[in-house]
């Protein structure tokens, strides 16, 4: 989409305490990235997206957050992102726009558009499972990654040695924009990217020896039983999108469906965690 197909939201939460739970709100309303401008989160979403729901999302988090919605100019949303995107050296990947990626190796580098794409590690939840990726990444993998959105993740494990990698995304209109980002880092022959719902559709590429999976928690447990059924035998998942604050009721879940953590990431509110079947 061109930028005048996409609008700009700016979401200033109504104090410091609820800030986390406005960014999981804004995530499970649908933004793919997020940007910290003062006290303010910038998002981007097309300008057929949902908002009713995304409004709700955001006022059951805050009841008093601000909410405001504009165009995006195409005139000026180049700059506007240009100064407020940074890259993200997380160690064995970096994250970058465009217009920094000759800065760094490109044996390393990510490269997404954010006035696209808008999945540029901007997040918690990104930025975890990229941290944890190396400890368990194979050469030769078959690796799933579930909730897709911007395949910043299915983009990584193919840079990272995966034979393949199955990229799957509910949003259809996440789709345009992830097929661009795989072109740009050169790894569309390795990553297969479906749009659907993955419970349906990871069976079929079972066994899968490494599955990312960057969901809220809710989601997390609904999908994992089907996880499990589809993992290797020496299957490895790494789970993300999950507040500090349901941790522990994480932890008991897992335990009590046969699963162990070997791994863990934390980074302000959010936590990540690398797991396997006991």
């Amino acid at each position: 989409m061109m930028p005048s197909e996409w609008q700009t939201l700016r979401v200033t939460p109504s104090h410091v305490g609820v800030r986390d739970a406005v960014a999981a709100a804004l995530f499970t309303g649908g933004a793919e990235g997020l940007m910290e401008d003062g006290a303010s989160f910038v998002t981007h979403v097309p300008v057929d997206h949902d908002l009713i729901f995304l409004r709700a999302e955001v006022q059951r988090a805050g009841p008093a957050v601000q909410l405001l919605v504009t165009p995006m100019d195409a005139a000026t949303a180049s700059p506007e992102l240009h100064g407020t995107v940074q890259a993200h050296d997380l160690g064995a990947f970096i994250i970058t726009p465009p217009w920094l990626a000759d800065q760094y190796d490109p044996a390393k580098t990510i490269i997404v558009e954010p006035g696209m794409a808008f999945g540029t590690g901007e997040h918690a939840t990104t930025r975890g499972v990229l941290r944890l990726l190396p400890q368990v990444l194979r050469h030769g993998d078959l690796v799933a990654d579930l909730g897709a959105g911007s395949a910043v993740l299915a983009i990584a494990a193919a840079k990272g040695g995966a034979s393949k990698v199955v990229a799957i995304e509910l949003d259809e209109d996440a789709m345009s924009n992830a097929e661009e980002n795989l072109a740009r880092n050169g790894v569309s022959d390795r990553v297969h990217l479906l749009c659907g719902d993955a419970s349906v559709l990871l069976p079929f590429f079972a066994p899968v020896r490494l599955v990312l999976a960057n969901i809220i928690s809710s989601v997390h447990v609904e999908m994992l039983p089907v996880v499990a059924r589809c993992l290797s035998p020496d299957g490895v998942v790494i789970i993300s999108g999950i507040l500090q604050t349901e941790r522990d009721e994480m932890l008991r879940h897992l335990a009590a469906t046969g699963w162990r953590m070997i791994a863990d990431d934390s980074e302000g509110e959010w936590w990540s965690a690398t797991i396997v079947r006991a």
